[in-house]
Order: C-alpha cells, then structure tokens, then sequence
C-alpha cells in the first residue's frame, strides 16, 4: 500500500506537469485518453479543468472488444464529471504497417475533433518510457540529430491545433503507480507486447541495455540534448536559406558559392528547408530518409559546386539543377508517366 506522503508526491508531480498547459490555455483542451494506465493517470489529473477539458478515445478497431473498452473511458470520464466522445477509425486496413497507419489515423481523428471543439491544444499522455523507446528505434533507423530528439514535447498537429505531452518526463511506473493509488481501473493493451511490432521487441531488449547503464533516463537526457542542439542548427540554417535564397514564381533560386562555405551540416539543413518550400505537401507521401539527403548533398552537390560542373537530380518530388556558376534551382517535379519515366 502506498504511502500518503508518496501519493501526495505523485500527485503534485503530475499536476506541476499540467499547470503550464492550463494556464497558457485559451480555449478548451482535449485529452487523448486510450484507456491505459498513463492517459487514466492524465484524465485524473486533469479533472480539475471541469468543463473545458474534453476526451476523447479512439477506437481502432484492431481487436474484439474494442468498442467497450473505449465505452469504458467514457463512464470513468462520466463519474470525474467530463465529457467524453468515441472517435472510431474506420477505413480500410492494409496488410502491413498496421501501427503506424493506426497511429496517423488516431492523431487525424483527434485534430478534426479538437477542431470541431474549438480546442486548440491535445495533451496526450505520452512517458519517458515512450521517449526512451522513440531514441531507440531512431537510431536503430540510423537518425541524425532531428531523430534523436525523439517526441517533441509540443508541436503542431492542425492549422491553430497544437499537441503537448505533458508526462513525457515521467516514467511509467510512476503513473501506473498513480492509477493504483487513486484505485482508477486501467487497461493493458495486448499489442504492447506483441512482438510482430518492433517497438514490442525492443521493450524485451530494455531490461538488458538497463544493466549496462542505458536506461530511460539516459535515453531521456540524450533526447534533450540532441533537441537542443537540433534547433540551433535549425536556426542556423534558417538564416542561411533567407540569406541566399531567391526567385520567381514556381522556382527558388540559391546562391551555391555561398552555401558551400558553411559547415555540411548546415548545407544538408537548407536544403532540406528548401525541398520543403519547393514542396511542401511531398512529405505526407513519402516519408524524408536521411541517407537520400546525404547522397545528394554530400556525394553529388558540393562536388559540382567545388568543381563548377553541372548537375541536375530529383528528391522528394523536386527536381534540383545547379549550373556551371555556381547557382541551384529548385522545382517541382513533372509528373512520371507509367512505367517511371517523368514527362
């Protein structure tokens, strides 16, 4: 049985987490309550909002008894005296990448209902577990610094919609801990230790890195430091692209003598900023992958800027010239005809 004091400690952690998201809120806010132990725990702690905190529970669908467990939510949510809506994901399924589908329909569903709401932030319940899991798998994907700052701790999710994860320096244990103080019923989802999913299989791989010092702690540490550092290189980069970068219409024009001056870390950051601009909408359909980038700036671009030849390459749906003087343009893409031949 825990103690009162450690209760009341538990207690004051998660409400010192949510006061800087209640007291900046201008509008109402949505918690994004899946039924476990970690979004119970927020749903609680947050209570004393009243009636502008909403939640929300997405049902995915992926399992019998789904619809009841989110059904569930909602009578907890009742008896704290919130209000509590069922958004169900519906569409059809593909055969792989279950979770990552699932994941980018959940927070879909959740920014159109903030929207419908009028809510401008959604809080989730996401730990330094998760966090700790996150920096794994990006750098088992091989991520550079923008990868290993893991989940920011608040972002944009929709036009004037904003995410926050308030819990994302809390460890689990702690919020189950939390749960089974206040006696809050909680579910456990049998996907979490499913190992057809790679994050499942890595948690079986936690206990060992444990023992040899990498713990989530760590990994939380590495998080911030790597997010500390990933944004002044961002700034950086940013000044550098206002500084060079000019054109007409349909066409960003950059100034690659000037460019190639600054470190390669800053290069691969303007134009990475610079496919972006060119398009913008390219990203939701193919994910960016590090490497493409590397390979163009890296082994083709500043070659041909140092030795003033030409080149011409596509990425990310741009087509990328640089001519003989040093200057790169950028374009959308033609279109491919059938059979990968681009008009």
């Amino acid at each position: 049985m825990q103690q009162p004091e450690a209760r009341a400690s538990l207690d004051e952690r998660l409400a010192r987490a949510l006061v800087p998201f209640f007291d900046t809120a201008t509008s109402p806010l949505l918690l994004a309550v899946s039924g476990g132990p970690d979004s119970t725990a927020l749903m609680h702690a947050a209570r004393s909002g009243g009636a502008r905190v909403h939640v929300a529970t997405v049902d995915h669908a992926l399992r019998a008894g789904s619809g009841e467990e989110a059904a569930g939510v909602g009578r907890l949510a009742a008896e704290l005296g919130l209000g509590h809506t069922i958004l169900t994901w519906d569409a059809p399924r593909r055969a792989s990448g279950i979770q990552a589908a699932a994941r980018e329909a959940r927070y879909r569903l959740l920014a159109g209902h903030a929207a419908r709401i009028g809510a401008g932030l959604v809080l989730t319940a996401h730990t330094l577990d998760d966090q700790a899991e996150t920096v794994l798998m990006r750098l088992m994907a091989g991520s550079g610094p923008s990868g290993l700052a893991g989940m920011r701790r608040e972002r944009a999710l929709a036009p004037n919609i904003r995410l926050a994860r308030p819990f994302i320096d809390i460890p689990k244990v702690d919020l189950v801990a939390y749960c089974e103080a206040h006696r809050l019923p909680f579910l456990r989802d049998p996907s979490n230790a499913d190992v057809r999913f790679a994050r499942a299989r890595l948690r079986t791989l936690l206990p060992l890195l444990v023992e040899e010092g990498l713990n989530a702690a760590r990994l939380g540490r590495l998080a911030v430091r790597a997010a500390r550092d990933d944004a002044a290189l961002g700034q950086r980069a940013d000044a550098v692209l206002s500084e060079i970068a000019g054109g007409e219409e349909e066409t960003l024009r950059l100034d690659g003598h000037r460019l190639r001056r600054e470190p390669e870390a800053i290069v691969l950051r303007v134009v990475d900023a610079a496919l972006d601009r060119v398009t913008p909408d390219h990203e939701t359909a193919v994910p960016k992958r590090l490497e493409r980038l590397e390979s163009l700036v890296l082994d083709a671009l500043l070659p041909a800027l140092a030795e003033g030849r030409a080149l011409r390459r596509t990425l990310r749906g741009a087509l990328i010239e640089a001519d003989d003087k040093g200057i790169i343009r950028l374009t959308a893409a033609p279109p491919r005809r059938a059979g990968g031949v681009r008009r």
